[in-house]
């Protein structure tokens, strides 16, 4: 290992890391004390974030469904995080056996070893990849992807970007970098977002949401803030967003269970997909 990847290494350890965090909060193994010490005390703050987690999860796993049966077999997942229950591939190899591809991306040294691990002993190395990369790194991120051999530019590909975007603050402009994504997208594409969001008229929730936000930016390895209806709807400009739009978590083309399936709201989150005209 070089020594900027040791750094790398040694610094993700020791700080918390939202990806490990999101581990924890859905009962899995890969985090640290210190992580598990920082979920605890958001979990104090507001007890719903486990339950965030849970639904983020089960959308991811609906968004990749209907991606799969409505032709789609290429996935790209940016923000990919640490491999835990229900991941991309597994999901869709369910519903098409041996003929889907993804690409992870991660930029936490710690969670692209974990997904490695996960890849070569559960899935086929010939169609599914893990690559440490930014969502931020542009041209040179999708060159990446490329350059895997799993993603043929001439197919359409669903671009996953599951709990990120509330990561990356107004100052980052994260807008203009999924621009240059979903200008490299071919026609029949689908791109799926989810993202927290609170509702205006909920003081109460806004108060602890500050909170929140003043915790992960002081403490973990990225901010987090929630962003406007209106923003995060911008996010999908110049593609066709497929029924029912962008709703809360748990209304998505809803199946199965979901801790919020009787009160949408307290689910803090919007999620969308849409196609690429």
């Amino acid at each position: 290992m070089s020594g900027s990847n040791a750094d790398r290494l040694a610094e993700s350890v020791n700080k918390v890391s939202v990806g490990r965090v999101y581990d924890y909060l859905l009962g899995g193994v890969h985090n640290y004390a210190v992580d598990q010490a920082f979920a605890e005390e958001q979990l104090r703050l507001l007890p719903d974030i486990r339950d965030f987690a849970r639904s983020n999860r089960a959308f991811l796993a609906r968004a990749v469904r209907y991606a799969v049966e409505q032709g789609v077999r290429q996935f790209v997942d940016i923000g990919s995080g640490l491999p835990t229950q229900g991941n991309v591939h597994e999901v869709a190899d369910e519903v098409a056996p041996g003929e889907c591809r993804v690409v992870y991306i991660d930029n936490e040294p710690i969670a692209r070893a974990h997904a490695e691990i996960l890849l070569e002993r559960t899935a086929d190395p010939e169609r599914h990849r893990a690559i440490d990369a930014d969502f931020f790194d542009g041209a040179l991120l999708w060159r990446r992807v490329l350059d895997t051999g799993l993603i043929d530019e001439r197919e359409p590909v669903a671009l996953l970007l599951v709990a990120l975007l509330h990561f990356m603050p107004p100052e980052t402009d994260p807008g203009r970098v999924l621009a240059y994504y979903r200008d490299k997208l071919p026609p029949g594409s689908l791109l799926a977002l989810s993202h927290i969001h609170v509702d205006p008229s909920d003081t109460e929730t806004l108060a602890v949401s500050e909170k929140l936000t003043k915790s992960y930016t002081e403490r973990t390895n990225s901010p987090a803030m929630p962003r406007a209806r209106e923003e995060i709807a911008s996010f999908f400009d110049g593609l066709e967003l497929v029924e029912p739009g962008l709703v809360w978590l748990p209304e998505w083309r809803p199946s199965g269970d979901d801790p919020y399936r009787g009160d949408p709201v307290r689910s803090h989150g919007l999620a969308g997909v849409a196609r690429k005209p």
